[in-house]
């Protein structure tokens, strides 16, 4: 049997379902969502958990004209009344605001006014429609050419949603997916509350007492404050991932993950998977990130033996966890220790916030880490008791994720500061072990602590070794090479400071026992001179060499040195 097509940032329904792409079917979403309705129904999520997929797969069906053989062998086709009177029956409007972005207002203005361009090319069959009143169809024109003042563009929803009744007779379905991305990049770039004011009418005029809307579906990752932007709304029905209800439509159920590792016969990688992006608790459901599942599986189709890959953490630039850790006092490092580590805290979660707030405080901000998918309920935890849910990581990736940042934001505010810096520099050019010890030994007591007890030796030292790296590299006139190859071997640092005379070279050992530091220094000293690591700069010239032996446990080094 030929394998179905995976589909790798296709988030298109009916492109995925026409050109055969493999589909974990979702559509029972449909049916819960009449069952249990709402006027306005908001869906929070985490980004890459499916969102917009879904609301493709709204569109396909309930909109006029659509093709209803998309939908067959589905769930939703089993529900044959429900079909028959929903299934290509309403006009629908949908639109993403995902591209809505710009370094100033004015800029995601445009941007906007683009995308509802794209929106009223599709629909300028209404242009054509004796039903549709004369002076819409002229503000209609303006929004298609992107000529519409800004009042006009705030009416935009509500013009397309008022042509649309006219000409069919029926009321709208309106999908707004990712509706808080301007928002956010408004946030960032210092136009928030102009952005916050724009949508307040934007949104607010096509969602209350609006005779021409018959509901309304909308996604995004945060739950803004309904002050912010929803002033009025009162028939707002909110779906959160702290919510029980549609807990399963958003992400991977760990079913649906095994069936289709068998279906590709990569059964042999669901360890990987499940600890990689498997974790999220979703009101009563796990599920794994559907980007992740997706984008290793074809990797693993063209690399049987491909190790995971952080996905998820390559779609943005994770800065809300670089924020947070800027923000970490001593209590907030141990709590985040913890986390790392593999344990838990307990938090009151605040769901809704505008973004104003969301750096205001560290409280709110472990807030947005569990909302936006760094952060997650512990399955196994009682429930939360006054007010406090129990967090966790909720796989290996996310934890590589704050481990990057940790390290990067640690090598940023200890290189930053130049002149201790420069003097733990020259404490290696002067042999003076001592120095090098205490500065590291203070480095290591601010820092946050990111090694699992349970990790390898192998893998702490590599972390030892990169973090000493990162401090070293502040001097910008050395040469140092990492893992180079000299003498029968390969030695952890390397460096050719500016005097062509001199060379160093340093070994990093990770000792089980702060008694056993000593011990490890003496092994890599004697590592050093075994392997005759110093050959590549005795090749190089450079006579004057100073070997150091440097051993961590924990928060705590030991450092020797010696001239070879």
């Amino acid at each position: 049997m030929v394998k179905k097509k995976l589909p790798v940032g296709i988030d298109i329904f009916n492109e995925i379902r026409r050109k055969g792409f493999y589909y974990i079917d979702k559509t029972k979403l449909i049916c819960d969502l009449l069952n249990n309705w709402g006027k306005v129904n908001l869906f929070t999520r985490p980004r890459r958990f499916g969102k917009t997929l879904n609301m493709s797969m709204l569109e396909s069906f309930f909109e006029i004209g659509s093709d209803k053989t998309l939908f067959e062998g589905l769930a939703i086709s089993r529900e044959t009344q429900l079909c028959e009177e929903y299934q290509g029956r309403y006009p629908v409007v949908f639109l993403p605001l995902k591209g809505v972005e710009g370094l100033s207002f004015e800029d995601a203005i445009d941007m906007l006014r683009m995308l509802v361009a794209i929106e009223c090319n599709r629909l300028a069959f209404l242009l054509k429609s004796e039903a549709v009143a004369e002076t819409d169809k002229k503000m209609f024109c303006a929004l298609m050419r992107r000529e519409s003042s800004e009042t006009e563009l705030k009416s935009a929803l509500v013009t397309l949603m008022r042509m649309l009744h006219s000409h069919y007779g029926r009321q709208v379905i309106l999908l707004i997916d990712e509706y808080d991305v301007p928002l956010d990049k408004a946030n960032s770039n210092g136009y928030y509350d102009k952005m916050v004011s724009f949508l307040r009418g934007f949104f607010g005029e096509a969602f209350k007492t609006n005779p021409d809307l018959y509901f309304a579906v909308v996604t995004g990752c945060l739950r803004i404050s309904k002050e912010s932007i929803f002033t009025g709304i009162n028939n707002l029905k909110i779906d959160t991932i702290m919510d029980k209800r549609y807990d399963e439509y958003f992400g991977f159920t760990d079913e649906e993950v095994q069936n289709m590792l068998e279906d590709y016969g990569l059964s042999y990688a669901y360890q990987d998977m499940k600890d990689w992006y498997d974790g999220y608790h979703f009101g009563d459901a796990d599920v794994y990130c559907p980007w992740d599942v997706v984008n290793h599986c074809d990797k693993l189709l063209e690399d049987p033996q491909a190790k995971p890959k952080p996905y998820w953490n390559n779609t943005s630039s994770n800065q809300l966890v670089q924020d947070f850790i800027g923000l970490a006092n001593v209590t907030t490092q141990r709590e985040i220790e913890e986390l790392v580590a593999g344990g838990g805290i307990r938090k009151k979660i605040v769901e809704t916030l505008t973004y104003g707030e969301l750096t205001e405080s560290i409280d709110n901000l472990w807030s947005v880490l569990f909302l936006t998918g760094y952060l997650t309920a512990e399955r196994s935890a009682p429930q939360a008791q006054e007010g406090l849910t129990r967090l966790v990581i909720p796989n290996r990736e996310v934890r590589e994720i704050f481990i990057e940042k940790i390290q990067k934001w640690f090598r940023e505010k200890f290189v930053k500061d130049e002149k201790p810096m420069q003097a733990f520099c020259q404490a290696f050019l002067d042999g003076s072990a001592e120095t090098i010890q205490k500065s590291l030994n203070v480095i290591l007591g601010k820092m946050i602590s990111i090694l699992d007890a349970k990790a390898r030796d192998e893998q702490k030292e590599n972390f030892y070794h990169g973090l000493l790296l990162g401090l070293l590299r502040s001097e910008p006139d050395w040469l140092i090479l990492s893992n180079a190859e000299s003498g029968e071997g390969f030695s952890d640092i390397l460096i050719e400071p500016e005097d062509p005379d001199v060379g160093l070279v340093i070994e990093v050992k990770y000792a089980s026992s702060i008694l056993a530091l000593e011990r490890a220094c003496q092994e890599a000293m004697a590592q050093i001179k075994d392997r005759r690591y110093d050959e590549k700069l005795r090749n190089d010239g450079r006579e004057n060499i100073g070997a150091y032996g440097i051993a961590f446990c924990r928060k705590r080094c030991r450092v020797i040195f010696e001239k070879l």
